[in-house]
């Protein structure tokens, strides 16, 4: 189940590690986040060593569709409402950081760059759109309310951020990782104070930094709470519609579209990990009523770690945690959210001030009502009867016939027929 990323660039190889070593700084987890995090610690002269249980980027970052933009669904009417106007403020402009660091680096890259205007449509509520449009402009920044846009179906309208960009992930990543210091298959089975203890040798770091996806240090941060993991699918299409664009629809359920090359990227089906959806069956049938002569290249998926309140969690790993951080919780943004936390850490490791920090810290408050929505699942998994358990917290685990999976509805791990883990935070079969 290749992606269209996976399927047109050979990403560089590096050795496992061999033996025991000290670093400055050590990153666990090379997807995007981590990788970007190394190549700044880097530039800025400190030493770092990278980690990864598999090969580079082999999780979330080769299955996004690899939008670059700060239009994150319809965020800024809610951070408005919930986190008030300096929070919203900075959220933006962190964002818009993150592009501007994107579009330089990009410059001297080849990776497919290209500016494009992202929507976000509704099909059928006007007044959500208004309603962001009107925080936007409260903001201070100037989007526009579209009647129209070229899908195939009617919308209420949509919000247009123009001179956003989308590009591909893997020869991004294949450019800035070739010189990086990265041990690949080395999996980290423990954390004894700054100490990782792998199979073949022990890291000693000054500083630890974790980007796994969800965080998998469970004496620490209470993400077990603060997180939940949302399934979404993929189709690329040949002989289909060029819409000049990026198109998102502002429901978790709905439907995202843009083109790479001579394919249309039609993404939706979404699900809460271990819940029921629409997966590819759901696009197939899409793609055969709107898109009747396209045909199918190929199809993936990828999993998300949703936040409280739809704001990444980046920073000290906890209060209690001085030298160890994470970045996590990307609400399906992960290419802004994995630059942001790239420039926050870098600048928090060598204890300098941030103006974002305080946005982003994963020691803001948990009291949000996706907290009992998380408490809610966790305790209703707990109490499933069923053999089949997941290892991380003892939860039921369901099987997910569209991708032959055991998956986990409390915290998203996935194991595959034969029990092996295919994503954590379960760090075991």
């Amino acid at each position: 189940m290749e992606s269209i990323w996976q399927k047109s660039i050979k990403l560089p190889e590096f050795p496992r590690l061999s033996g025991s070593m000290n670093t400055d700084v050590l990153i666990i987890g090379g997807g995007i986040a981590g990788i970007l995090t190394a190549y700044f610690l880097k530039q800025s002269g400190l030493d770092c060593v990278l980690v990864e249980k598999g090969r580079i980027c082999q999780g979330t970052t080769s299955h996004t569709t690899a939008k670059i933009t700060y239009q994150h669904g319809l965020v800024y009417h809610k951070l408005l409402n919930s986190s008030g106007l300096e929070a919203a403020q900075k959220y933006l402009a962190a964002n818009r950081l993150a592009f501007e660091n994107y579009e330089e680096l990009c410059k001297n890259i080849d990776c497919d760059y290209e500016i494009k205007d992202n929507y976000v449509y509704s099909v059928s509520d006007r007044q959500k759109l208004e309603n962001e449009i009107h925080a936007l402009d409260i903001i201070g920044y100037k989007a526009q309310l579209c009647a129209k846009i070229p899908l195939p179906f009617s919308v209420a309208g949509a919000v247009k951020f123009p001179s956003q960009a989308q590009f591909h992930p893997l020869k991004f990543i294949a450019a800035i990782a070739e010189k990086l210091p990265i041990y690949e298959n080395t999996f980290v089975k423990e954390m004894c104070g700054n100490i990782a203890i792998t199979d073949f040798g022990c890291i000693t770091a000054k500083t630890v930094i974790v980007t796994t996806h969800f965080p998998f240090i469970n004496k620490h941060g209470s993400y077990f709470l603060k997180l939940y993991q949302h399934r979404s699918y993929v189709l690329a299409l040949e002989n289909a519609q060029n819409i000049c664009g990026m198109y998102v629809d502002e429901s978790k359920t709905g439907y995202s579209f843009r083109n790479f090359k001579n394919y249309l990227l039609l993404g939706g089906g979404a699900h809460r990990t271990g819940k029921k959806g629409g997966n590819w069956s759901e696009l197939r049938q899409f793609a055969s009523t709107h898109y009747p002569n396209a045909q199918e290249y190929c199809h993936w998926a990828a999993q998300d770690c949703m936040s409280l309140d739809e704001i990444p969690y980046i920073g000290q790993y906890s209060s209690k945690t001085a030298q160890l951080f994470t970045a996590t919780g990307f609400n399906k943004w992960g290419m802004t959210d994995a630059m942001i936390s790239a420039l926050l850490l870098c600048d928090m490791v060598q204890g300098k001030e941030n103006d974002f920090s305080d946005v982003f810290s994963p020691s803001r408050s948990i009291l949000k009502p996706q907290l009992f929505v998380n408490s809610f699942e966790a305790v209703t998994n707990l109490l499933t009867f069923t053999k089949k358990r997941c290892p991380h917290l003892g939860c039921a685990l369901k099987w997910n016939k569209a991708e032959h999976s055991w998956d986990c509805a409390c915290h998203g791990s996935r194991f595959d027929e034969n029990g092996r883990v295919l994503d954590n935070p379960a760090n075991g079969n």
